[in-house]
């Protein structure tokens, strides 16, 4: 099956966004297929042999996706760009509900698709990525937002200078250097812990 055009997905994006319910019954098998596919390349990154990890990603994706009424869409690239945000905060929330259910808060039993998601051993470094995130954030804005949609989002140079109004060039220079600032900040925390 190949792909819809982004061009199509647009349309369709506007279209909803003006409240043509006939335009969001089409866009969303469309947008679905690609948010398994985000999902999937988000997992890889997570410990394999879980089947349940993308789909449980992809579902509460979805379903944040589409109770996002207040956004005023403008492509399919800042549809996009929105679900690697959420994604961020979907997996990053997980970790932190297993940390916090590994020392024993709140005693409730974890769902096996939370259980699914994260390892044990997986979940501090993801926190310890966001919270670096949330550090390059203060520092550089448009450098976070460059590695959250490459990263949590898996989109492309040429999706990401489209939502963020710049050159592809800028992208690729704001990516090395976010990483090479990230690896130095995560090596940093690394090497204060022990």
């Amino acid at each position: 099956m190949s792909s819809p055009s982004s061009h199509h997905v647009t349309r369709l994006l506007l279209a909803w966004r003006c409240g043509n319910a006939a335009a969001f019954d089409e866009l969303m098998p469309l947008v679905y297929t690609e948010l398994r596919t985000l999902a999937q390349r988000q997992m890889r990154r997570e410990r394999s042999g879980h089947t349940l990890q993308a789909t449980a990603l992809e579902n509460e994706a979805y379903l944040r996706l589409i109770d996002q009424r207040q956004v005023k869409w403008q492509n399919r690239a800042h549809f996009f760009a929105i679900a690697s945000q959420l994604m961020r905060r979907i997996v990053v929330d997980y970790a932190r509900k297993r940390g916090r259910l590994k020392r024993g808060a709140g005693a409730a039993p974890l769902s096996l698709d939370d259980a699914a998601l994260l390892t044990p051993a997986q979940a501090p470094e993801l926190l310890a990525l966001n919270e670096a995130l949330d550090r390059l954030a203060a520092v550089d804005n448009r450098k976070s937002r460059v590695v959250e949609m490459r990263y949590f989002g898996g989109l492309t140079v040429e999706e990401v200078a489209a939502v963020l109004g710049v050159s592809e060039n800028t992208v690729i220079g704001d990516w090395a250097l976010a990483k090479a600032w990230l690896r130095r900040e995560l090596e940093g925390a690394g090497s204060n812990a022990g």
